[in-house]
């Protein structure tokens, strides 16, 4: 018999307890962040009538056609490559960005919130694994960005983000995982910041991730299934 959104979530919910379990972690110390690009409204709402109320999205014009057609309330989060050109429809949509990857887009999004009176906690994504077909901040980069954060008034870096290689096996992930906990360890007492967030994990491996660190797992095919073109959507140019 084929699954509900809503009995694959509770399997999501009880592997994550089980993660947090061996880590000898609390439950509520990790957050699920629901990845619904390429799922429609409807699908959206039915994640919603099972309790869900936070989704990422990865392209600002599927978000911006998206958006209007669900429920009110709910709290968004921009997952993708974010492009200087899509900053400012960017900040009106999303509460949270998890994937700033320069001090220019980190200025541009200082002073787009600044326009629009508001302060936006964002994720510094880091390459840790230094591949070329990845984006990302490279570790040595670190420095330079939290100086430059410390002159901006409008963003707030919450934590730090990574995508690791892709790997069948899950356990292929952890090093990067752990690497990612080990820089914000690092930086966090010589930024002056708690950098309490960590966002990494994915359908495949977000377990090795709760077991390192991850504060908040996106997962998108285990929860929605496989991705739908949504009706109407063109990709955002590159």
């Amino acid at each position: 018999m084929e699954q509900t959104l809503a009995s694959r979530l509770e399997g999501i919910r009880e592997r994550m307890s089980a993660a947090c379990l061996r880590a000898g972690r609390a439950p509520d110390s990790v957050r699920l962040l629901p990845v619904s690009k390429m799922h429609g409204p409807e699908e959206i709402e039915e994640a919603v009538r099972a309790g869900l109320d936070c989704f990422g999205e990865s392209r600002v014009q599927e978000a911006r056609q998206k958006i209007p057609l669900c429920s009110g309330g709910l709290h968004w989060h921009f997952v993708g490559h974010l492009q200087t050109n899509k900053v400012r429809e960017a900040v009106s949509l999303f509460e949270v960005l998890h994937a700033v990857d320069s001090v220019r887009l980190l200025e541009c999004v200082d002073r787009l919130c600044a326009e629009e009176g508001r302060v936006l906690p964002v994720f510094l994504e880091v390459n840790v694994s230094g591949e070329r077909s990845k984006f990302g901040l490279k570790p040595e980069e670190l420095g330079g960005v939290f100086e430059a954060a410390g002159r901006l008034h409008r963003v707030r870096i919450a934590g730090l983000m990574t995508v690791p290689p892709i790997a069948e096996d899950p356990e292929e992930s952890r090093p990067f995982f752990r690497h990612l906990r080990q820089l914000r360890d690092e930086w966090s007492p010589r930024a002056g910041l708690p950098l309490a967030e960590l966002s990494m994990g994915m359908s495949h491996d977000f377990d090795a991730a709760i077991e390192e660190g991850a504060t908040w797992v996106r997962v998108g095919t285990l929860l929605f299934g496989e991705r739908r073109r949504v009706e109407g959507h063109e990709p955002d140019a590159a």
